[in-house]
């Protein structure tokens, strides 16, 4: 290696994209285990140890082309053929198939523009009403989508832009391989000669028109056709030139060439392992490590870890269906033998849709609006699909795979996540990349990530898991507020949700307040919706109902957005009216209507709440007077790990200055009633991994100043919290009596665990339960006993609330508006 190789590769490595000039010089390079070194170390970081695949089906629309290329066996003539094109029924046939199979792509391959060669196909075009072969395309990938849910990723060949705009709202993605932009392919004796599609121009005009569509699309290379190394560079480059522009290009294919039978190149040599590994590595240099560079595993058997040593992070389509139509003697791999070689060569094998992750999670950008919901539905926070039917709230199981994780001891951690565990462990704060990198984890990251998680939990909580007993109490459901993830308030426009409109009596108040102390409760948690009619005096009113009955009761009630609205109404800063509540008998506060603490978020999920730096003004003054509260994030909506993070961050920042949190409860979304999941806007809650992470990670990023991280079983399911036990948690939160916002969501858990089941689960999971108070100190024996010996609940009433006019003068509090206020219907 010559020294000026060695400095590209060294700039390469401190994070320097390659000039042209310099990625040409690599050309004459021979050592291509340096390159794949090279190449691998940039995959890792941009990738880690993931490497993904498509589970796809393959359908042929058409076998006929108006090329000629000499290495193919998939473009016929039309009298080989059955039949010109496949019917819309043997289409959906396919997909179906697929679909049945677990399937999320449906891979549409074709001809280039068979109509302007044969008779054949203009005719059977004609008898069903299409012009082309790309509206008989559109037809059919609709129809996929609509009739079987597969995401169609279309092979259309060269496009023009009133093509790209009629397939581009059916297909979430697109590809067309470049192969080489060398014109020399395509002179006489040369394999594209007589293929006019194939002219490098025209193919990367489309690619240019794509990019200015906003379509995720594939292109890539194939070696081994007559090119040299540096004609392949020249390609690569050519197709990084128009990606630099626009951005839009999702992958890189490097795909060696295979002589096949019945070809003017059946006797060609074929590229050999080394020619492709130095392809590969080369790619990955040329385009750094946020491009997904792919080779497909069905041409290279035998040989998967060191493709992936050379510095590929994707497979491909792979398909359990149907075969590879344009290498039919290539089979695919079995989706377990993929799995097994992958891992031999280190890697987690993980699943994506045909739209790679970054793309799906701004699909705002890059995926056409008709598209929006159905893609919502399929994905994770990081764009990845959803590969079990688990979501907060519902009865079914975790995931067996995500369980066995959270056990499992790794044995290929990350270098750079091992440093950022490291970091956590001593108490370093993590900064925002950091935390990032953690709520990505998969594989034997994730295990990595809960078990780290873990040793923390067992430093600071040892194996004690403690619980509360406790009621609670949501006063009303009556709410001006139009936050998108609730399915609990109710006003004129939510009379379709679960439940109808009540506003509680203090005698029904006081009712549960003594049952609940009757049945062994210390603790009564208060929250509601924002009535138009209450003030900051109904609030104080509410608490001194409740100490009249129940002195000794402790009071934990109203969130910040109830604190703020409470003030705003009665002129009184926020300390002042603190102070009056406290006066009353108020305890704690909640640390519910957070959401998450970032504006961005907040703007889509409740415009009109209370803002992140009103909440934790809220917070830092009820801390500044001796108040404790709690601290929540609810999360997998409209929300991504970036937004995670910045949450945590701004919680821990407070904690240091205040150290007024009693512990962090993460409360996943339950979106079955939610609006914002109903109006095709938001994601299905979090996967059970990301659940599984978001009490990992908090418990790595607020040590050591938030030593509590609470599971919500309302939330998580019993069974979920046992696995979050393992992850970090220390505390199961109450026991509830009555919980009215999650059922009212869709959940199916809620009402009451009884202090018998808390003690049941915690010793499931091999801890030892203990009943504690609102602020973690212990509880009178007599308030244990009480509590396991306590009868059934006795039917609630929710007092009905009736229509009425508005009593208050004055405006609505809302964050930086002020409306005026009209009658209010709520029958």
């Amino acid at each position: 290696m010559t020294d000026s190789i060695a400095a590209i590769l060294d700039a390469v490595l401190e994070g320097q994209l390659p000039s042209d000039q310099q990625a040409l010089a690599l050309a004459g390079e021979q050592n291509t285990r340096r390159l794949t070194e090279v190449a691998a170390t940039l995959r890792d970081r941009g990738f880690h140890n993931v490497v993904t695949y498509s589970r796809k089906v393959f359908i042929p629309l058409t076998h006929l082309c108006r090329d000629v290329c000499h290495y193919c066996t998939f473009a016929q003539t039309p009298k080989k053929l059955q039949a010109p094109f496949l019917t819309i029924d043997q289409v959906l046939e396919i997909a179906r198939s697929g679909a049945e199979m677990g399937c999320k792509e449906a891979l549409f391959t074709l001809g280039e523009k068979p109509e302007l060669r044969y008779k054949a196909a203009r005719e059977a075009l004609a008898e069903m009403g299409f012009a082309t072969t790309l509206e008989y395309l559109h037809h059919a990938a609709q129809r996929v989508v609509e009739e079987t849910g597969l995401l169609p990723h279309l092979n259309p060949g060269n496009m023009t832009q009133a093509e790209l705009d009629m397939l581009r709202p059916v297909a979430p993605s697109m590809g067309i391989m470049l192969e080489s932009s060398s014109r020399r392919l395509t002179e006489k004796g040369m394999p594209h000669y007589g293929s006019p599609d194939k002219d490098p121009a025209v193919r990367l005009e489309t690619l240019e028109l794509a990019g200015r569509n906003k379509v995720p699309f594939t292109s890539g290379i194939l070696i081994g056709i007559g090119e040299t190394r540096r004609e392949r560079i020249e390609s690569l480059l050519a197709i990084r030139e128009i990606h630099q522009r626009h951005g839009h290009i999702q992958e890189i294919i490097v795909q060696n060439f295979r002589a096949k039978p019945d070809t003017k190149m059946a006797q060609a040599p074929e590229p050999d392992l080394n020619e492709l590994l130095w392809t590969i590595a080369v790619a990955r240099i040329v385009f750094g490590p946020l491009m997904s560079i792919q080779a497909p595993p069905n041409l290279s058997p035998g040989v998967l870890s060191q493709i992936v040593a050379a510095g590929i992070n994707d497979w491909g389509g792979v398909s359990p269906v149907t075969p590879d139509f344009v290498n039919p003697e290539a089979p695919w791999p079995h989706l377990d033998e993929l799995n097994r070689e992958t891992a031999v060569a280190g890697k987690h094998l993980h699943e994506r849709l045909t739209i790679y992750p970054n793309y799906a999670s701004e699909i705002s950008t890059w995926v056409d609006p008709g598209m929006h919901t159905r893609l919502l539905h399929m994905i994770d926070a990081e764009g990845f699909p959803r590969v079990d039917d688990w979501c907060p709230g519902d009865e079914q199981s975790p995931p067996q795979t995500d369980l066995n994780a959270v056990a499992n001891h790794p044995s290929r951690v990350s270098e750079d996540l091992q440093v950022i565990l490291k970091r956590a462990a001593g108490a370093v704060d993590l900064c925002e990349a950091e935390i990032v990198r953690l709520f990505g984890a998969r594989g034997d990251d994730f295990s990595a990530v809960v078990q780290a998680a873990d040793a923390l939990r067992t430093r600071h909580n040892g194996d004690r898991v403690t619980y509360v007993v406790n009621r609670n109490i949501n006063y009303t459901n009556i709410c001006y507020f139009k936050c998108q993830f609730c399915a609990f308030s109710k006003g004129k426009l939510s009379e379709n949700l679960r439940g109808r409109p009540y506003d509680l009596s203090h005698e029904e108040i006081q009712r549960r307040c003594e049952e609940a102390w009757a049945r062994g409760g210390t603790e009564v948690c208060m929250q509601g919706g924002i009535h138009p009619e209450y003030t900051g005096e109904t609030y104080v009113e509410i608490v001194k109902a409740v100490k009249r009955v129940t002195p000794d009761m402790h009071v934990h009630a109203f969130s910040p957005l109830e604190i703020w609205q409470g003030a705003a109404t009665l002129n009184l800063p926020l300390d002042q009216y603190l102070r009056k509540l406290l006066d009353a008998g108020l305890d704690t506060l909640p640390g519910t209507a957070a959401e998450i603490l970032d504006d961005e978020v907040r703007e889509t999920l409740c415009p009109d709440k209370i803002n992140t730096e009103q909440w934790l003004r809220v917070m830092e003054t009820a801390h500044e007077l001796g108040i404790r509260t709690t601290a929540t994030i609810m999360y997998g909506h409209v929300d991504q790990p970036q937004h995670w993070a910045r949450h945590l961050i701004r919680v821990r920042d407070l904690q240091k200055r205040t150290s007024g949190f009693t512990e962090f409860v993460p409360l996943p979304f339950v979106h079955m009633e939610a609006p914002l999941y109903l109006k095709g806007k938001a994601r299905k809650g979090p996967t059970f991994r990301e659940a599984v992470l978001m009490h990992a990670v908090a418990r790595l990023t607020l040590n050591p100043y938030i030593t509590n991280i609470q599971a919500s079983w309302v939330k998580m399911g019993h069974q979920g919290v046992i696995a979050c036990l393992n992850a970090g948690c220390n505390d199961l939160g109450g026991t509830l009596m009555n919980e009215s916002i999650t059922r009212a969501a869709g959940a199916s858990h809620g009402q009451e665990t009884s202090p018998q089941r808390m003690i049941e689960m915690i010793e499931g999971a091999h801890r030892v339960p203990a009943q504690r108070n609102t602020v973690y100190g212990e509880v009178p024996r007599e308030r244990i006993d009480a509590g396991l010996g306590a009868g059934e609940l006795e039917d609630i009433i929710n007092t009905p609330a009736r229509k009425y006019e508005r009593k208050r003068s004055g405006p609505l509090i809302r964050r930086g508006v002020v409306e005026p206020i009209q009658a209010v219907n709520l029958n």
